[in-house]
């Protein structure tokens, strides 16, 4: 008779499963219920502030924060900047796609009538996005196949205030991307052919080469890398960019009076990490 129970516990598993209500999925956000529990614990506001000195730190400070905070998993290098020198900051607008195929195609068709959004992501990006919003976009990595939007779509983003995009994929325009200022785009490669995968998850967990994105992540980028973090750390992020900061420049300071060894300065001794406290507690 043991042979019936993986048969019991299938059946049990598929009467435990919930009915959701039929309007869930006609919302504008893809529902997904970890960021259900994540709710629970609201994150503090982000400021203009904040924001503004992210774009003064070196990004090394900023990464060596939010590594020290716990999250590792949360940069990519490697991507091709369509406008190199520019800094990024904003918060993460996420979007998942997938390989098309004929039944979930027609099921995405759907659902875009249901919720009254374009069934093409690159244009409802162009219409839903809100001031401050980085596009970040799983496409899978790949160039040729992975193309999510060209020029059009990118200036339809940037009047509505995006502040960049960043592609697990790829992008068309490359020529007309450049001379887009304010709207830097940070992708795997580029390519003319058209996209040829499908938008399924809007607003969901996404991933990012070697990073996890959850929507509404602070995002900064600049050609070296990208970067993901939580707004939850980011009083500490800044905090701990700003001491990073000051202690780099205490320590070129020592090394131009060349009045220590080296070994002393990097890393600090005992003695002049005393002294760079005191004139921080001063500052």
């Amino acid at each position: 008779m043991n042979y019936l129970i993986p048969i019991l516990l299938l059946a049990g598993a598929a009467g435990a499963q919930v009915t959701p209500d039929p309007k869930l999925r006609a919302n504008r956000d893809t529902y997904h219920p970890a960021l259900e529990v994540l709710k629970e614990t609201p994150a503090p506001e982000v400021t203009g502030e904040q924001l503004a000195k992210l774009k003064t730190f070196p990004f090394e400070a900023i990464w060596g924060a939010v590594q020290r905070a716990g999250y590792v998993n949360s940069h990519i290098s490697g991507l091709k900047a369509s406008r190199p020198g520019d800094r990024m900051v904003g918060r993460a607008l996420t979007i998942r796609y997938l390989p098309k195929r004929p039944d979930l195609e027609q099921a995405m068709q759907k659902l875009s009538r249901e919720g009254n959004w374009p069934g093409g992501y690159h244009v409802r990006a162009g219409e839903q996005v809100k001031p401050g919003d980085v596009i970040v976009v799983d496409l899978g990595g790949d160039i040729p196949t992975g193309v999510f939007f060209g020029d059009v779509s990118a200036l339809a983003a940037k009047t509505r205030g995006a502040r960049g995009v960043v592609l697990w994929g790829s992008s068309r325009d490359l020529g007309e991307l450049r001379e887009m200022e304010g709207l830097p785009v940070y992708a795997v490669g580029f390519d003319p052919r058209p996209a040829l995968q499908m938008g399924v998850d809007w607003n969901v967990p996404i991933r990012i080469g070697p990073a996890t994105v959850l929507p509404g992540d602070v995002v900064v980028a600049e050609e070296e890398a990208v970067l993901f973090f939580p707004p939850s750390i980011l009083g500490q992020v800044v905090e701990a960019a700003e001491r990073t900061v000051e202690q780099e420049t205490f320590e070129r300071e020592r090394v131009k009076e060349q009045k220590h060894r080296f070994r002393d300065i990097y890393p600090l001794s005992p003695e002049l990490r005393k002294r760079f406290e005191e004139e921080r507690r001063k500052k």
